[in-house]
């Protein structure tokens, strides 16, 4: 059964913030933790007790989610302890911990350029009131691009709503999806890291959003000048979402298919089936992504079990309708319940398991494989593939979220950033 409008809406909008303590806060870098980890071996289950168990309590910045929740007398919760299994669990020192974050900073996705540079989006189902951040190379944090448009925009209409998705092109241009709401359009916000100023606003207003819209992550076309956005939106409307860069026109296709909505599947972590608005959680197209060469868009329902693709250029062929658009569509392999999704040069599909707590790899003959599956790994987001030849993925703890868990935060910090080498040479950005 799909979530009602109104429970989604709550989601993307309804939230009110107060964001407590300085902004700016010291992550931690693990790579000497894990050198040590494979250097003294005999050490090596002490090293994980201490490395890997430790549990942070920390008192939550107070969220309100708005009047709906509110009515309903749903109050936060303090963070709680987790029983772990740590002998069940597959430690590998190929994938590390390359950032930490405290309260403050739960990330959405990551972005990474061409140059190294790498944006975080800050996921808004924990009420932050910064939107966007710098990673640095240190492991800091800093709004961006500044103060300013890192926050809620002001009667200058200077700033962002809510930001999941981003992706940096070519051109070093961040693109950033600003999410619609009742009392204003979807937006894709295009910020020069080159030369730190605003490139371009793309708006995205109905009839190319719905009611129950909820613009999640998107995808940049260097090839076709284009941006391919996946519309997660209720009532069975979930869309691909296609603009142009130069003209800004939006176009908005495969609403309402078998292709990009939601498979009747319960998403169950840790034995506890994960709702929203008070119902099982049955989320469409989400996972998209685009291969090196710009030739082939991959994308997926999140709450499904495959992974599809279609020529870009026949998705952006403006004489082909739903059902001739749905011809051209291939099942390129199998995945689970999943949130992120980013591709190499091999064809090798690389997805984030939420329900697993895995990163899962799909190769060109449609297997699906676990490649890590990880104690650290708790709700695996968003991907970047950085110019080291590294993937890099965020951590955030989602379904521990007021959310996504009855209005009460249950987070125990646990965000973070995390890296594996590729299995093949890729391209910066996916």
């Amino acid at each position: 059964m799909y979530m009602a409008v109104s429970a989604w809406a709550w989601v993307k909008v309804k939230w009110v913030y107060c964001f407590t303590g300085q902004y700016r806060q010291q992550s931690k870098i693990h790579a000497l933790q894990y050198s040590l980890l494979k250097k003294e071996q005999r050490n090596y289950m002490m090293l994980m007790v201490n490395s890997f168990i430790e549990l942070r309590f920390k008192k939550p910045a107070l969220t309100i989610l708005g009047a709906a929740f509110l009515s309903s007398g749903i109050a936060l919760a303090h963070a709680q302890p987790v029983t772990k299994t740590h002998a069940q669990q597959e430690i590998s020192h190929e994938l590390e911990t390359y950032a930490t974050f405290d309260e403050t900073t739960p990330p959405g996705n990551i972005a990474i350029g061409s140059d190294g540079r790498k944006f975080l989006s800050v996921h808004g189902f924990y009420g932050q009131s910064t939107k966007v951040v710098e990673l640095f190379n240190d492991g800091t944090v800093k709004p961006y691009p500044n103060e300013e448009w890192a926050t809620k925009p002001d009667e200058n209409k200077l700033g962002l709503y809510d930001v999941l998705g981003l992706n940096v092109d070519q051109n070093g241009v961040l693109w950033m999806l600003d999410t619609s709401a009742e009392d204003h359009a979807g937006r894709i916000v295009g910020w020069n890291t080159r030369s730190e100023s605003l490139e371009k606003i793309i708006y995205i207003a109905k009839p190319m959003i719905t009611p129950g819209s909820f613009l999640n992550d998107l995808a940049v076309d260097a090839k076709h000048g284009k941006i391919y956005i996946a519309d997660t939106a209720s009532n069975e409307q979930a869309a691909i979402i296609i603009a142009d860069i130069k003209t800004g026109q939006v176009r908005r296709v495969l609403e309402g298919s078998e292709y990009t909505q939601a498979e009747d599947i319960d998403m169950t972590i840790e034995g506890r089936v994960i709702t929203l608005g008070g119902q099982p959680a049955r989320l469409g197209i989400n996972p998209i992504t685009i291969d090196p060469e710009s030739n082939w868009l991959y994308f997926g329902s999140m709450s499904g079990t495959s992974i599809y693709r279609i020529k870009t250029a026949d998705l952006i062929d403006t004489r082909l309708d739903t059902s001739a658009l749905e011809s051209k569509i291939e099942r390129y392999g199998d995945k689970s319940i999943s949130d992120g999704i980013t591709i190499d040069g091999g064809g090798n599909v690389y997805v984030t398991s939420v329900t697993k707590g895995a990163i899962e790899v799909t190769n060109p003959s449609g297997k699906s494989r676990t490649l890590y599956k990880d104690q650290r790994i708790i709700w695996p987001d968003g991907f970047a593939y950085g110019p080291d030849d590294y993937i890099y993925f965020t951590v955030n703890e989602l379904y521990r979220s007021p959310v996504l868990n009855g209005g009460d935060n249950a987070s125990q910090g646990e965000f973070k950033v995390m890296r594996f080498p590729a299995l093949s040479k890729g391209k910066p950005g996916r």
